[in-house]
């Protein structure tokens, strides 16, 4: 339905998801191709510890410095390379969010979100960043040799404030290999998801599938592999190498692959829980509705005593169209008293109770957005949803759920 107001729905977890990944510890470095790329603070932490290590292990504060300006120049290449292969398969990116481990890209429309989890999209998508980063390491390398046949590149060690040279292609190697692991929110992560039988999807509560998911070791192991659980066992482990064996950057590699594990987690979770929500979930069962022959004036009148901005208008019982308290205010104030129907939308789309909120919100959300989405049971309104009440039923749905599930915890 085509509304006149301000307000529009929006996708639930769409918004949330970009906000929380996007806004959260994260500062903006500008746009680029109406693309916004923002640095996440502990990239900048980072930066911070690598200051102050310097003099520890030996190097000035300049050598560091450009050590960490050579990472985010091979996170740059990365996603760069990312961002093509979005546009190549006419995925709209709204923003990029800098890890030190690489980027969290997000979609501009719920479109382009549901077509990059499309298993064959989704399975490219995963090999670019990886192929990116050794294919430019091995570049560098290659240059390198021919123009500085003195930089020893298999030296110990590969990562060093000392050999800037010979640290900028390891550090694309090594990012490549490291999104290689099949963990979460790597890309080899998401290949291993997609390509492995039984862990065709991501699930719901699937940080508890090992208890009860296959009686083998390797079930269970696929089982744990479908959330974010893997990728952060492999991320401890990543820690322990690197404090074992006195790698620092490896250790520090392992900490930002536990922080992007338990993002890529908060995420999938959102989003099975926004697509499990149905249209009965969230839709006002007590609502008033108002006939198309009713005066603008009556209607203001009837406006006054709810708390309801949208009404579904009928004539003789059947749905025929709807009008906010907004629209009924302006066309009083411009034109004077008049009848219902002459202000009221006519376009609309309805849903069934057991309708996807998620699904049918995203096949109405082109054009203008919608004030209202009536909910019907064959000829009979059993229940709407507005801008308005969505945000507040949607937050009430979640605390419910996580009462559920402390209960059954």
């Amino acid at each position: 339905m085509a509304g006149t107001g301000s307000c529009e729905f929006v996708v639930p977890g769409e918004g949330s998801e970009y906000n929380g990944a996007m806004r959260g510890w994260s500062f903006p470095v500008g746009r680029f191709f109406a693309v916004e790329v923002r640095i996440h603070a502990f990239f900048l932490l980072l930066l911070a510890l690598a200051i102050g290590v310097g003099p520890l292990v030996g190097s000035s504060a300049g050598r560091m410095v450009s050590l960490w300006l050579l990472l985010l120049f091979a996170v740059v290449v990365r996603e760069g390379a990312r961002g093509l292969a979005a546009a190549w398969y006419g995925l709209e990116l709204r923003g990029i969010l800098l890890l030190p481990t690489g980027g969290l890209m997000t979609y501009a429309t719920n479109e382009a979100t549901q077509r990059a989890a499309e298993p064959g999209i989704e399975r490219r998508m995963a090999v670019v960043g990886p192929l990116a980063s050794m294919g430019f390491g091995l570049l560098l390398a290659a240059i390198l040799l021919a123009f500085a046949p003195g930089v020893n590149l298999i030296a110990r060690p590969w990562i060093a404030p000392a050999h800037l040279l010979r640290a900028m292609v390891w550090l694309n190697v090594l990012l490549g290999a490291i999104n290689l692991l099949p963990a979460f929110p790597l890309d080899g992560g998401r290949v291993f998801r997609r390509t492995l039988p039984g862990v065709a999807q991501p699930v719901k509560g699937s940080r508890a599938a090992p208890a009860g998911a296959a009686t083998s070791g390797l079930g269970a192991g696929l089982a744990w592999g479908r959330g974010a659980g893997l990728g952060q066992w492999i991320a401890i482990a990543l820690v322990a190498a690197g404090l074992l064996l006195g790698n620092l950057w490896l250790a520090i590699m392992g900490a930002f692959v536990l922080i992007g594990a338990h993002m890529e987690n908060q995420g999938m979770l959102a989003q099975s829980d926004s697509d499990s929500v149905l249209m009965r979930d969230v839709m006002l069962t007590q609502f008033s509705t108002l006939s198309a022959s009713d005066t603008l004036e009556d209607a203001l009148q009837r406006a006054v005593h709810t708390l309801q901005d949208v009404f579904p208008v009928v004539r003789g019982g059947t749905l025929v169209g709807a009008v906010s308290r907004q629209n009924i205010m302006e066309a009083l104030a411009i034109g004077g008293n008049s009848y219902v129907q002459g202000v009221m939308t006519r376009s609309f789309q309805t849903a069934q109770p057991g309708d996807s909120l998620v699904h049918t919100l995203g096949r109405i959300a082109g054009g203008q957005g919608a004030q209202l989405v009536p909910v019907m049971d064959g000829e009979r309104i059993v229940g709407i949803v507005t801008p308005q009440n969505l945000s507040q039923s949607m937050g009430l749905l979640n605390q419910s759920r996580r009462l559920c599930r402390s209960e059954e915890a």
